[in-house]
Parts: structure tokens; C-alpha cells; sequence
């Protein structure tokens, strides 16, 4: 494989600045690490996802050094981004998980994490599952309901076993996401038990020999870029801390969930010194120990999502750009009108403005990746790089229209790893019968 060295700045070495900053351009063209993405291209096709280890490193720095004085559980949201080599880096990095499925906790489990740094979220965890992660001995469930703390209480005295749980609670805070989807903390969602009927639960499971209730969980939506949702939330599921304390629930550990908004180049994200300062001495106070779940916020800036223009196509007053990833290999923009940087790989000075489509190869008028984006118009044959893919890229990719899912690339300075090769068309009827 090609693996061409770069310097950058007036000093020629890899700066932190750059590191801060993933993908810049050296010589007009894009870069990870010490790598052009072009080449990257070449060696492992497209479309490809590519990830910067060293920027997802800092991130996990940048969440331990704002929590600090409160020691915190950095847990990592599993369904961000689920590679096997990454939750490896991120074990040995000291990262726990958070896990929503049977399949997420083996994945946690094979690479590495340990069992007393996982909690189970989720609303529907079936009876396997459950067996599952008691058989792992998890740190934790994070019940969402009454019929799941039976469903668990159940399994665990059949299992002879005792399971450490936490109640998920709705403060019913709606917090601004930008969009419904995303918004999981108010009263018409699915998720968690309502704030008022919390206490009610942990003293039903008090009086349980088969389930411990150590810890209270809160989690209020996803891309939030406001400190004030979360204080909300906090401050009214520490009055339901006060009440338990009194009754005699030993609760240790207080999970305040995730949703960290970070910027896809419209705006700003959240300021986690910021939030830090607010909820670390509310957490010391408790005398609990922090749980953070974030997810997004550690991977999604250091990915990048590669794809080559396959046709230019005008159509009156429209300009389209086809290229060979779409909705399959990332779906945000099409189910959430989630918005990414695109731009071309390769240099851009000079280059024409045009406003266009850019879209995919699937058989959707939904598959598309930006719309009515004004860019330096591509060529065909040209790469382009979708900014901020990270998270809820591949991890959200499919198989519709029959298409392989892409490759996964991780670099870390210099050094690159293919850490999931490109699926072929055998894989694509391997479990079929």
C-alpha cells in the first residue's frame, strides 16, 4: 500500500493543532494523519469510511480533563460506531460502553471492554438478552420500564443471580435537537419511566433479592448544543436521588447519558467545559458516581466518509451529482435531513461555485447527501469527502439495492489499517438458505 508522509505548517512536523483538526489539506489536498485521502482511495476503493484515531483520542482526553474532579465513567455509546478495532482503542484508552442490544454487548465483550464498565440501555431488551448480560455480569441494566424491572427481576432469581439496575427517568425536558427524532427526554417518547413515578419502581425493587438498585440513569435526546436541557434534567432527577437516599436505596452511580452536540459545519456544538462546570459539583454533592454515555461526540468529527463522482448530470435548472455512495452507506442525510460538509479530495482553488445535488446510485428520490449545496463543482471520475461521518455512518449502512457495504479505514499518524474489508456480492447471500 502507498503511504505518502506530508508536513505541515511552516515547521513541517504533525502539530496538535492539526491533530485537533482532522482532515485539513496539505498542498490542496486532503489529508489524515500523514496520509492523503486520495491515496487511501486508491489503495481500498470507494466508497470508504476513514477514521482519525489520533482525534478521537484527544476527544476522550478532552471529556476525562473536563470531568476530572468527579472520575468519571466514560462509556462509550456503541452504536455510533461499532468497529471492532475502534471499541478496541477505546478500551485500552479506558472507555467503558454503553450498550443497547445482545449484539452491542459481544462486540463490547470481544473487544475488550470490561464487564464493570458496560450499562444496558435500551426499551426493548428481550429475555436472551437479559440472560446475556447477567451470564457477563455488566455493570449494569438501565430499566425502562416496569415490565422490563419484572422481566429482569424474573430471569435473575431463575439465574440465581442478583442484577445491579438503574431507572431510566423521563424529566420530560424537551431539549432543542435539530430533530423530533432526536429529542428523547420529554413525555411523548419511548423512552424511561416518568420522573414522578421513578420512586415507585426503586422501592418495588428495594424489597427484591434478585435485584440490586445502585444507580439512576437520565438521557434527554441526542445533538444537543445547550448546556440549560441538561441542567433541567439533572436537577430534577437529583431530587429523586434526595427521596431515594432517605428511603434507603443504595445508589452509587449517577448516569447522565449522552447526546453531546458536536458541529457539522452549521453553527457550533456544545461547549463541554461549559457543562462540566455545572453538572461535576452537582455530581460531587450527590456523593454518585458520574456516568457519561457519549458517542457521537468522540467519533463523528474524526470520520470521513470517501465517495467518487460517477456522473455529472444537468437537467434543466438542476445540477446532479451522481456519486457511488448514497442512502446505503449513510442515511442521515435522507432520515434526519441530517446536514454534512462536502467537498472535493483533491484541490479546490480556482474552482467554480455551482449549486447542486449531490446524490447516490440508489433507486430513491430520497437517496441523496446534500441538496442544494453550493460547491466547486465536481468532475466526474473526482472524489469527494462528506465531512463529520463517523458516527451513524456505517454502523446505519444496509445492504438495499443489493450493495456491499464499504470498507473501513483506520489511520493513526502514519500507520493504516484496513479494520473492515469491503463486502462482496458472496456476502451478500452468505446466510441465505
Amino acid at each position: 500500500m502507498r503511504v505518502w508522509f506530508w508536513g505541515f505548517g511552516d515547521g513541517g512536523g504533525l502539530g496538535q493543532s492539526v491533530l485537533n483538526h482532522p482532515f485539513p489539506r496539505s498542498d490542496g489536498r486532503l489529508v489524515c494523519g500523514a496520509v492523503l485521502l486520495g491515496d487511501l482511495a486508491a489503495d481500498f476503493g470507494t466508497p470508504l469510511y476513514v477514521y482519525d484515531l489520533e482525534s478521537i483520542r484527544s476527544r476522550v482526553e478532552g471529556f476525562r480533563d473536563a470531568f476530572d474532579a468527579a472520575e468519571p465513567l466514560i462509556a462509550y455509546s456503541v452504536k455510533a460506531n461499532a468497529n471492532l478495532t475502534l471499541l478496541r482503542e477505546l478500551a485500552a484508552h479506558g472507555c467503558g460502553a454503553d450498550i443497547t442490544s445482545g449484539g452491542e454487548l459481544f462486540r463490547a465483550r470481544s473487544a475488550g471492554i470490561s464487564n464493570e464498565m458496560i450499562v444496558f440501555a435500551g426499551v426493548g431488551k428481550s429475555e436472551e438478552e437479559i440472560e446475556f448480560a447477567l451470564d457477563e455480569d455488566i455493570y449494569a441494566f438501565n430499566v425502562e420500564s416496569r415490565s422490563e424491572l419484572e422481566r429482569i427481576e424474573g430471569i435473575a432469581q431463575r439465574m440465581g443471580l442478583s442484577a445491579r439496575i438503574g431507572v431510566r427517568v423521563n424529566p420530560n425536558v424537551l431539549a432543542s435537537t435539530p430533530h423530533e427524532y432526536t429529542a428523547t427526554g420529554h413525555s411523548d417518547t419511548k423512552f424511561g419511566v416518568p420522573w414522578e413515578e421513578a420512586r415507585a419502581l426503586y422501592r418495588w425493587a428495594l424489597e427484591r433479592d434478585s435485584l440490586d438498585p445502585i444507580g439512576i440513569d437520565v438521557h434527554i435526546g441526542s445533538q444537543i448544543v445547550e448546556i440549560e436541557p441538561y441542567v433541567l434534567a439533572l436537577d430534577r432527577v437529583l431530587g429523586v436521588v434526595k427521596d431515594l437516599v432517605a428511603e434507603g436505596v443504595p445508589l452509587k452511580y449517577l448516569d447522565i447519558g449522552g447526546g453531546f452536540g458536536i458541529n457539522y459545519g452549521q453553527g457550533s456544538g456544545l461547549d463541554i467545559g461549559a457543562l462540566a462546570e455545572e453538572i461535576v459539583p452537582r455530581v460531587l454533592d450527590s456523593g454518585l458516581r458520574l456516568i457519561l454515555e457519549p458517542g457521537r461526540s468522540l467519533v463523528a468529527e474524526a470520520g470521513v466518509f470517501v465517495t467518487e463522482v460517477q456522473y455529472v448530470k444537468n437537467c434543466g435548472q438542476k445540477t446532479f451529482v451522481i456519486v457511488d455512495g448514497g442512502m446505503s452507506e449513510l442515511i442521515r442525510p435522507s432520515h434526519y435531513g441530517g446536514y454534512h460538509q462536502i467537498e472535493p479530495v483533491g484541490p479546490i482553488d480556482g474552482r467554480a461555485e455551482a449549486v447542486v445535488d449531490v446524490v447516490g446510485p440508489i433507486c430513491e428520490t430520497g437517496d441523496f447527501l446534500a441538496l442544494d449545496r453550493s460547491m466547486p463543482l465536481p468532475m466526474e471520475g473526482e472524489l469527494l469527502a462528506v465531512r463529520t461521518a463517523g458516527a451513524y455512518g456505517f454502523t446505519m449502512a444496509s445492504n438495499y439495492n443489493g450493495r456491499p457495504r464499504p470498507a473501513e479505514v483506520l489511520v493513526d499518524g502514519i500507520d493504516v489499517r484496513l479494520v473492515r474489508r469491503r463486502e462482496t456480492y458472496e456476502d451478500l447471500i452468505s446466510g441465505e438458505v
